[in-house]
C-alpha cells in the first residue's frame, strides 16, 4: 500500500512540476509583447521611439536609472500616487504629459514589468517595419525557455519510467518476501499501453486541443503587421508625411460614416492631373492612374468612349506618353534601344497591376487589397471615434505619415478594443455630443471627479459592438 502512496506522489510531483514550471516562466520579451499590447499600445507608440499620448518608452530604464527600480514599478503601478510622494522622476514625466494621466496597473506583477521592458528594448533596437517581422526579435527568448523546458520534460520522464520499474520491482519483491502471489511484472512497453496511461494521453490531447482551437479562433483573421504589395505603389509618407495631406481628405468617409473608404480615382486626379511626374516611385505609378480612368496626360483631356477601346488601342496611347518622357528625361532626339525595353517593361508592369483573372481590361477600378478587416460580428463606426470622440487616426493605425507602405499597425483584438474604452478619457469640454451627461459634467464641476472614460459613458457594454 506504501509503495502504491509512493507511485502516485511522484506522479503528482511530476505533473505539478510540468504545471508549476510553466506557469513561473522567466520573464521574456513574447509574453512582453502580449502584455504591451493588451496594457500599453493605446497610449504608448509601438516603435518605442516617437511620443504618442504618453513618453516614447525607448530607454525608459536608462531614464529611470537614477533611482530604485521599486520607483519605476510603483510608477507603472500607479503614477499618481509617486507624484503625490514628490519622486522627482514622476513629477518630471507627468509635467511634461498633463493634464494626461497615465492609468494604473496594480495587477502587473514585477515579471510581467519585466517581460515588458524586455520587449520594449527589444523593439527600440530594431529597424523600423511592421511589428509582425519584428517580433520574431522578440520572440527569441521565448524558444531557448521551450527548449529548456521540453529537455526538462524529457529528464523526468525518464525518471518517472525508471522510479515506476524500481517500485514495480519493490513491490515484487515485498509480496515474495511475504508469500503474496502477484502478477508478472509489467514490461515498459505494456505500462506505456496500460489502459491508465491511454486514458490520459486521451485528456492531454482533448485539452490540448480544445486549448489550439480556442487558442486559433480567439486570434482568426487578426494580421498584425500585414503589409500586402499594392497594384499601385503608394506612399503615404509622400502624400501624407511630406505634402502634409490630411488624412480625411482622401478618406473623407472617416469623418461621415462608418467607412473610411477607399479614395476613387477621381481623388487622385485632383492633384495628379497637373503632377504628372512620380517622386519616389516613378512615373510608371501614376501612369496606372490615368490609365484606369482614361485620363490621357499627352493631351491633358479625358478619352472619350474610353470604355469602348480595346487594350491595344489603351496601349498605344500610354506606351507614347511612358516613351515621350524617356525621351524628354534622357536629353534624346528619339528613342533608343533601351528605352523601348523601358516602355514595354513598364507597360507589361501596369497590364499586370490593373488586370486580373476576373478583369481583362486594364481600365476600370483600381482594385486596392485591403489591409484593415474586423469580422462580421463587430461594428465600428469612423465617424463616431473620429468626430465625436476625437481620436487621431495615428492612435489606431500608427504613424501612416512615416510609412512608405502601409501596414495594419494595431491587433484589432477586442482586448485592445477594451483597454483602449477602458483608458480613453471622453473630452467633455466643448463637445456637444456629451451635453446629456448632465451628471457627469456636474461631478467634474464640484471636483467629485477629474475624468470620465469611455467605460463609464456604456463603452463596455456588449450591444455596442455586437447586436
Amino acid at each position: 500500500m506504501r509503495l502504491n502512496s509512493l507511485k502516485y506522489c511522484i506522479l503528482i510531483a511530476f505533473s505539478s512540476l510540468l504545471f508549476v514550471g510553466n506557469t513561473i516562466a522567466a520573464p521574456t520579451a513574447d509574453a512582453g509583447k502580449t502584455l504591451f499590447q493588451n496594457y500599453c499600445a493605446s497610449c504608448h507608440n509601438k516603435n518605442m521611439k516617437d511620443d504618442l499620448t504618453g513618453p516614447a518608452l525607448g530607454g525608459v530604464q536608462q531614464r529611470w536609472a537614477a533611482y530604485p527600480k521599486e520607483d519605476l514599478y510603483a510608477w507603472i503601478h500607479n503614477s499618481q500616487a509617486l507624484v503625490a510622494k514628490g519622486q522627482p522622476r514622476a513629477v518630471e514625466v507627468y509635467n511634461k504629459f498633463k493634464p494626461t494621466v497615465m492609468n494604473s496597473f496594480p495587477n502587473l506583477t514585477p515579471d510581467d514589468i519585466e517581460s515588458i521592458l524586455l520587449y520594449v528594448d527589444a523593439q527600440f533596437n530594431k529597424k523600423e517595419g511592421p511589428i509582425a517581422q519584428a517580433g520574431n526579435t522578440a520572440a527569441a527568448p521565448s524558444q531557448s525557455n521551450k527548449f529548456v523546458y521540453w529537455v526538462l520534460f524529457g529528464v523526468l520522464a525518464i525518471v518517472v519510467i525508471i522510479l515506476a520499474r524500481v517500485i514495480a520491482s519493490l513491490k515484487h519483491l515485498v509480496a515474495k518476501h511475504e508469500g503474496e502471489e502477484l502478477p508478472p511484472t509489467k514490461t515498459i512497453f505494456q505500462q506505456l499501453t496500460s489502459r491508465g496511461v491511454i486514458g490520459f494521453l486521451i485528456f492531454a490531447l482533448v485539452v490540448l486541443g480544445g486549448y489550439t482551437t480556442v487558442n486559433n479562433g480567439i486570434a482568426f483573421g487578426r494580421q498584425q503587421g500585414y503589409q500586402p504589395d499594392q497594384p499601385i505603389k503608394f506612399s503615404h509618407k509622400t502624400h501624407a508625411g511630406l505634402q502634409g495631406i490630411d488624412c480625411q481628405y482622401c478618406h473623407d468617409g472617416a469623418r461621415r460614416s462608418k467607412h473610411a473608404v477607399i479614395p476613387a480615382s477621381n481623388t487622385c486626379m485632383n492633384c495628379h492631373k497637373a503632377i504628372k511626374k512620380g517622386s519616389e516611385f516613378g512615373t510608371q505609378e501614376l501612369t496606372k492612374i490615368f490609365v484606369s480612368i482614361g485620363y490621357d496626360p499627352s493631351t491633358d483631356k479625358y478619352i472619350d468612349n474610353y470604355d469602348k477601346l480595346s487594350n491595344d488601342e489603351i496601349k498605344a496611347i500610354y506606351t507614347k506618353w511612358i516613351a515621350d518622357n524617356y525621351v524628354k528625361d534622357n536629353s534624346l532626339p528619339s528613342i533608343d534601344r533601351k528605352g523601348e525595353r523601358t516602355v514595354d517593361e513598364q507597360w507589361n508592369n501596369i497590364q499586370a497591376s490593373l488586370t486580373n483573372d476576373t478583369k481583362d481590361k486594364v481600365s476600370g477600378p483600381i482594385e486596392w487589397t485591403r489591409i484593415h478587416m474586423l469580422p462580421d460580428h463587430v461594428y465600428f463606426n469612423h465617424s463616431q471615434h473620429v468626430i465625436v470622440g476625437k481620436i487621431a487616426c495615428q492612435q489606431c493605425h500608427g504613424k501612416v505619415q512615416q510609412m512608405p507602405v502601409v501596414y495594419q499597425y494595431a491587433p484589432l483584438s477586442m482586448g485592445w478594443c477594451v483597454n483602449c474604452h477602458r483608458q480613453t478619457e471622453v473630452q467633455f469640454a466643448g463637445n456637444d455630443y456629451y451635453n446629456t451627461y448632465k451628471q457627469y459634467h456636474d461631478a467634474i464641476s464640484k471636483g467629485q471627479r477629474s475624468k470620465v472614460t469611455v467605460e463609464d459613458i456604456g463603452g463596455l457594454e456588449c450591444q455596442k459592438c455586437h447586436y
